[in-house]
């Protein structure tokens, strides 16, 4: 599913993106080409007042001075005196002749009201225009009317649009370059980002996939003891049958305390705790766990020690009954895994910013790989154990506490063996 769900987020991501850039790039082309077609045109316009000035100071216009006009290769003259075109126009080609009279077609097509000229009056026309056959404009053209004594002469003038037409079409090709270049970075780009958004979602899919599986483990073994000892109770005496009546209720307060923790749970990750802080005396919370575990402590052959500073512990604001139970949880486990004749220290220590709870054993200890796992739901280091009691969600349970207080929890290897979980607020 998350396959899938990556793949079309990618998609739409880089699809958005890429369509965005594409418009954004062809805008400026646009633009761009537009700013190009105008300043060749007022390029062209400016040569053409120049050359208008050389014009009008001659008083014959010679092949010569066409020729060198010409020279350059950027244009082509075609000069018609009182309507008969002049013997210069004769060194064209017939391409070239075509070319003219599609001009000269296309000017008396659209520029057909012309003023009036006086007898010293000369005036141009600049345009531009698309050769026969082609559907955009590839020519300037300037046609000069001139009125003279001998008469009125006209002067067509052409100038080729192929190097800004060149210069066009390379911008278009660096443009579709650098937006391939984009589009492939966008979806490279766009399959990690929408990879790392799915990653927390995906993670939190599998762990819920594992806690429902998990939850439904370990509430299987007590259901199955509970139908058991009933179906076996109708049929036993009345001394077994009170034995199966305490395996009942025994089972029965188990799957209670599991359901209870899983339901806390819950409303950790909906943030629905209620954390109500007030000014706690750690050592004096400290003292009465301590004196709460000391039967525990006799009864499993363990020594149970307390270390607290020998200077006055300043109140830390926190909730004393969450924390009760965080050492609850970590004193729970401690005497669980510690042997007979181990020992369990509890430690406070105070260093001005923070105070440090510590739960100290000289159990099996934890291995390196398994210490940032255990504070994962239905996780034990050592899956052989299935003590009744330990469901794998007390560490769990202790963490989201503390994270609560915005605290820290940490676990780290007693010297000479064991475990030492410390709890930062």
């Amino acid at each position: 599913m998350f396959r899938k769900v990556h793949l079309r987020l990618a998609l739409l991501c880089a699809g958005i993106t890429i369509f965005i850039l594409f418009v954004m790039s062809c805008g400026y082309l646009i633009v761009s080409e537009q700013g190009l077609k105008n300043s060749g045109f007022l390029s062209f316009q400016s040569d053409m007042n120049t050359l208008i000035r050389t014009l009008d100071e001659q008083t014959i216009i010679t092949h010569e001075w066409l020729a060198r006009t010409e020279a350059n290769g950027r244009y082509l003259i075609n000069v018609v005196d009182n309507g008969v075109p002049f013997l210069y126009n004769e060194r064209y080609s017939s391409e070239q002749k075509e070319l003219f009279a599609s001009a000269w077609d296309y000017y008396n097509h659209t520029f057909a009201a012309e003023p009036a000229v006086s007898a010293s009056d000369t005036f141009h026309t600049e345009f531009a225009f698309s050769s026969a056959g082609r559907g955009a404009d590839d020519y300037y053209a300037c046609v000069v009317t001139s009125q003279r004594h001998s008469g009125t002469f006209q002067i067509m003038i052409l100038c080729s649009m192929e190097p800004l037409l060149v210069q066009i079409r390379t911008q278009r090709f660096l443009f579709l370059l650098m937006d391939l270049a984009a589009f492939g970075v966008l979806a490279l780009f766009s399959w990690y980002f929408t990879k790392r958004i799915l990653q927390p979602l995906e993670e939190n899919q599998r762990r819920q996939n594992q806690f429902i599986a998990s939850a439904s483990h370990e509430l299987r073994t007590p259901l199955a003891v509970i139908l058991s000892c009933a179906s076996a109770s109708g049929k036993a005496s009345e001394a077994e049958r009170q034995s199966f009546l305490d395996s009942i209720q025994s089972e029965g307060l188990r799957m209670s305390r599991l359901i209870e923790d899983m339901l806390m749970l819950t409303r950790a990750d909906r943030y629905r705790w209620t954390i109500q802080k007030e000014p706690t005396e750690l050592d004096t919370l400290l003292l009465d766990t301590f004196e709460a575990f000391e039967p525990v402590a006799k009864e499993n052959g363990i020594r149970f020690l307390i270390t607290l500073p020998e200077d006055a512990v300043p109140s830390v604001l926190c909730d004393p009954e969450r924390i009760r139970q965080v050492l609850a949880i970590l004193l729970h486990n401690a005497f669980s895994y510690t042997k007979k004749g181990g020992f369990v220290r509890l430690l406070l220590t105070h260093d001005g910013k923070s105070a440090k709870l510590a739960v100290s054993d000289t159990g099996i200890g934890i291995p390196d790989e398994e210490k940032k796992k255990i504070f994962e739901r239905f996780y034990r280091a050592d899956e052989a154990r299935s003590e009744k009691g330990h469901f794998g969600l007390g560490l769990c349970i202790a963490a989201e506490i503390v994270n609560a207080h915005h605290g820290r929890i940490l676990v780290e290897d007693t010297p000479g063996g064991g475990s030492t979980f410390t709890v930062v607020l």
